[in-house]
């Protein structure tokens, strides 16, 4: 048998050599959006801290001083202190992104906490007047010693779906023409056009009412024609004014989204600029130019001060807007609300709630038709070809296999060949 001699320097490689193998134990990083129980109780011992640090100095140390101060002092102290305690555990790069984290929730807090106050204090005001028969009867016969349940506001109601119909009608055509204007021709009153419109979005809502009061009401008062009195017509002239910058602007942003590939393949094969407008341009938008007409919809709908020189109001139903005062939902409110005895006021609030509902659910009308419809393409039913979508196309305009296959493989450097025939 022969034995084998271990000299000790080669034992000494060896181990050194398993040493260098073994994986050596790393400290797992810590993320800075990572949060645990303990950055919990820093948050909350922060508050705490802060509250009774500056409790001591405003109300012992002190000879006091306003809510406002205290609180503002102690978020500022709650501040320091988090991000202090944050700092000397995680780093300062956690502490950064939490202190700037705690500074963007409470702007946000600061926001959203007065909208919630608002919407609570008119749901729990209206509820009280809030009957069915609110929906069903006017104002008649109704007198300040009768409760807040009796009466109604459906001829306020049936005026502003009056009043706001047409002035969609005399707007949605001026506003498409618009936008159209601004964004297929090429003609120098594209720019005047432009800054005209963009200067009308920032014009006051009484001003519409004013001019429709000064041009057509005051001049044609002694007339006698009823169409030139106060009445809803008037108020949707005035409203159509409010709508049309809306509308138009958000047109126009919608209208560049289309890509001008579709229009000069609509031209490429003959047809003219007005049949690929409406053959190619507004199909394509059509979703987006639904969601301007909502969005026109609900910034004409809660309008008050266009309609004190116009409809004037009424209190009770009046189908026709042509002939007579006619009432609305925010011209319903103001008056109720302005009433001494409080029945008045309770229905006021009840006609803000039906407002406030309506304004909202149009505005949730439009953020569902706007929002973007790929994730509900799917498959062909019948068991078909599959249709890809293009992740990189806007519109998520459908592709076939093949093409598909050929972007795939020209996008990782291969080349398709096509299948030869004999």
């Amino acid at each position: 048998m022969s034995t084998e001699t271990l000299s000790p320097g080669s034992s000494a490689s060896s181990s050194s050599t398993s040493n260098a193998s073994r994986p050596t134990p790393q400290r797992r990083a810590r993320r800075p959006r990572e949060f645990t129980n303990f950055d919990v109780w820093v948050l909350v011992g922060s508050i705490i801290s802060a509250l009774c640090l500056n409790w001591l100095i405003f109300y012992r140390l002190t000879a006091g001083a306003s809510l406002f101060g205290f609180l503002l002092c102690s978020y500022f102290t709650f501040l320091a202190i988090f991000g202090v305690v944050t700092a000397d555990r995680m780093g300062r790069l956690v502490a950064t992104d939490r202190v700037m984290t705690v500074v963007v929730v409470s702007a946000a807090a600061i926001v959203f906490v007065p909208l919630v106050l608002l919407i609570g204090y008119i749901l729990l005001e209206g509820l009280k007047a809030l009957r069915p028969n609110f929906f069903i009867s006017d104002q008649e016969g109704i007198t300040p010693v009768l409760p807040s349940t009796s009466g109604g506001a459906s001829h306020a109601i049936v005026g502003s779906i009056e009043q706001v119909g047409l002035a969609l009608l005399w707007s949605l055509p001026l506003a498409l023409a618009a936008a159209v204007f601004l964004n297929e021709s090429r003609s120098k009153w594209r720019r005047p056009v432009r800054i005209f419109v963009d200067a009308m979005s920032g014009l006051p809502s009484i001003v519409a009412g004013l001019f429709i009061f000064a041009t057509l009401i005051l001049p044609f008062a002694k007339s006698g024609n009823p169409l030139f009195g106060y009445n809803g017509f008037m108020a949707s002239l005035a409203l159509a004014i409010t709508m049309l910058p809306t509308i138009t602007r958000t047109v126009d942003v919608v209208l560049r989204l289309v890509p001008d590939g579709l229009r000069e393949a609509s031209l490429a094969l003959g047809a003219s600029r007005a049949r690929t407008v409406f053959s190619v341009v507004f199909p394509t938008a059509r979703t987006g130019m639904t969601t301007a007409v909502v969005l026109g919809i609900a910034r004409a709908v809660g309008e008050t001060a266009p309609l004190l020189f116009t409809a004037f109001g009424y209190d009770l139903m009046n189908s026709n807007p042509f002939a007579g005062s006619q009432e609305s939902l925010p011209l319903f409110v103001y008056r109720n609300i302005r009433k001494p005895d409080i029945a008045a006021i309770e229905r006021g609030f009840a006609g803000a709630l039906v407002l406030l509902l309506l304004v909202v659910a149009l505005f949730a009308l439009a953020r569902f038709i706007g929002r973007d419809r790929s994730k509900r393409r799917g498959a062909p039913k019948g068991g078909g070809a599959a249709v890809r979508t293009n992740p990189d196309d806007p519109f998520n305009s459908p592709t076939s296999p093949s093409t598909s296959a050929d972007a795939d493989a020209t996008a990782t450097g291969q080349s398709v060949q096509e299948p030869m025939t004999s």
